[in-house]
């Protein structure tokens, strides 16, 4: 059985193939457009998935959509849209959606359409191996609902409260990060990350902007916030109450600063943590699911982990709308069989696309890039990497099949050195980010306990726990002392294994500093022309292209020139110029 999960039309779009139960394909649609966020059909993504299970158009038993198109209509007629984004409204309607699916992708066979946070809690529950789960999704907004409470058991899922537009956990904290000049629906993470450098003095502040109120529920005051209608996502109200004017994107981050995004987010973690709480007295099981763009928020799911009343937690790893498809799908494969597709856990998300040796080998020759090949010499490559690392060289590290979701693996990663003072800022001004991003580490599983405050696997990057290392590790340890490791184990990921092994031997070190393989504002890289351009625009010493390796000194003095000519500039309807106003207002079309 052959089953599409489609994410599109919203700001992550996505395409999933599941076929007879197992996930052969996922992908986002910004990895081969090239546009962060890409929100349009994903026609690419979905030839891909295609290809990945062998298949034609033909052979697709039925494809499910994440979301209700009428449902979401009803409420942009309700409620009505920005005025800023009127001219960009897609198609909606259950209709419309189908006879673009017809005419874009050629397909005409079954569609079926589920509900947004049905299709984020099927992504969730689904694939995290539980017989039975509390889950919690929570997000901006989806057609009506924002946060959602619901238990699974077998192949059910039963979502028996909701939380409404406007009212909206994911849209405080999106109003608090445009308030601080960050891009709405890609510079959250940002805000959280530079929350550790400041002090909690605005909670009473936040907490005039939201209202925590009995069981699941929760209000907005919308005297502070302008986005059912207006420009922006704050009034000038918000402004008023933390007696400021908001920051201009790009202008000098104050202690100001800090301490409303240490204020928001500790208000966004208190009310996660009680709404937990809350949904341990109705559901009776040890196991909690969550997925929605909130559940992305690290640094509350740790929390969550060590505070809150469940034994375990899963997080679905793309847990926002991009991962939409793979709930869409699931929840099909129930439709269609009356039978979850599966009940065990997921396991990792290399589901993207991959080269083989010898397809490299012929785009290096195609170029004329000096590289040295290292197939069938597997150890040779890895120490010659960790010659690089430990001499503090920077490496691009692309293998196997790209990942699925935000997270940068070990498929398509820049590692450096995590013991070198000063290789955060270095990374840092490479990648083009502001210098109070932190790192992660990928780190050999058996090794954990022995680093980090951590007694189980973290497989996808999806919580901050305390670092407790006898090493010194400037390189992947936040301000506050916490880190957020991937834990790394052969049987799962054997060449990155192997590579953290051979560092482990020479240095002591069991991990790795691993970012993702990108620019600042570019999606990560898909292809090895995308990592041949990501080395050339940031100046990587190394990449590791399978089993070729090539140093950056090796390359022809022009080389910056020759990757500029390759670059293909795209832009999309909803990508206009570099400022527009999309980039500060939550897309609700």
């Amino acid at each position: 059985m052959n089953i599409i999960g489609l994410a599109a039309f919203y700001h992550e779009a996505a395409c999933c193939l599941l076929q007879d139960g197992e996930v052969v394909g996922a992908a986002a649609e910004e990895r081969f457009s090239r546009i962060k966020h890409d929100p349009a059909l994903p026609v690419e993504a979905f030839r891909f998935c295609l290809q990945a299970g062998g298949i034609d158009i033909t052979q697709i038993d039925a494809l499910a959509y994440y979301e209700s198109p009428d449902k979401k209509l009803d409420r942009q007629q309700t409620c009505g849209v920005p005025k800023s984004t009127v001219e960009d409204l897609v198609p909606s309607g259950a209709g419309l959606i189908e006879q673009i699916l017809g005419e874009k992708l050629g397909y005409e066979g079954p569609i079926l359409f589920f509900d947004h946070h049905l299709s984020h809690a099927a992504s969730a529950f689904y694939f995290s191996g539980f017989r039975d789960a509390a889950i919690l999704t929570v997000d901006g907004v989806g057609e009506w609902a924002t946060t959602t409470y619901g238990l699974g058991k077998g192949a059910a899922i039963d979502l028996f409260e909701e939380v409404r537009f406007p009212h909206s956990l994911g849209l405080l904290y999106a109003a608090v990060t445009a308030y601080l000049g960050f891009r709405v629906n890609s510079g959250e993470y940002k805000v959280m990350g530079l929350a550790a450098y400041g002090q909690p003095r605005y909670v009473a502040q936040v907490y005039n902007l939201i209202n925590p109120q009995e069981q699941g529920q929760y209000s907005l005051d919308m005297a502070y916030f302008d986005f059912v209608r207006g420009n922006q996502m704050y009034s000038p109200a918000l402004c008023d109450l933390f007696g400021a004017p908001p920051r201009q994107p790009g202008a000098e981050i104050t202690a100001f600063h800090c301490d409303v995004a240490r204020s928001v987010q500790f208000v966004l973690e208190e009310i996660l943590l009680d709404k937990v709480h809350y949904l341990a007295s109705r559901v009776d099981s040890p196991n909690l699911c969550m997925a929605g763009g909130v559940a992305l928020n690290c640094v509350a799911n740790g929390r969550i982990v060590r505070e809150g009343p469940f034994e375990k937690l899963f997080v679905q790893p793309a847990a926002g709308d991009a991962g939409g498809c793979l709930g869409a799908a699931a929840l099909a494969h129930v439709h269609l069989t009356g039978e979850r597709h599966s009940h065990m856990p997921l396991s990792h998300v290399y589901w993207g696309p991959a080269w083989t040796s010898e397809e490299v080998a012929a785009i290096l020759l195609a170029a004329e890039i000096p590289a040295d090949d290292f197939r069938q010499r597997q150890d040779r490559l890895l120490e010659k990497v960790v010659d690089g690392l430990e001499s503090g060289q920077i490496v691009g590290w692309f293998q196997g099949a790209m990942e699925f979701g935000p997270r940068a693996l070990g498929a398509r990663s820049i590692l450096s050195n995590p013991l070198l003072p000063g290789i955060r800022d270095r990374l840092n001004r490479l990648k083009g980010r502001e210098m109070f991003r932190p790192f992660t580490p990928s780190v050999l599983a058996h090794h954990t306990a022995a680093h980090f405050d951590l007694d189980h696997l973290s497989l996808f990057m999806l919580e901050t726990c305390p670092v407790r290392s006898p090493l010194a590790l400037p390189g992947i340890t936040h301000v506050d002392g916490s880190s957020r490791p991937q834990t790394v184990s052969a049987e799962l990921n054997p060449r990155y294994a192997a590579l953290l092994e051979a560092f482990y031997r020479r240095t002591g070190c069991p991990l790795l500093l691993n970012t993702s393989l990108n620019f600042r504002g570019e999606p990560i890289v898909c292809s090895p022309i995308d990592a041949l351009l990501c080395m050339g625009r940031m100046g990587l010493d190394i990449l590791v292209l399978n089993d070729f390796y090539i140093e950056r000194t090796r390359l022809p003095d022009n080389w910056d020139v020759l990757c500029a000519g390759w670059q293909t500039q795209q832009q999309s309807a909803f990508t206009k110029h570099e400022n527009m106003i999309h980039d500060y207002l939550y897309t609700f079309v």
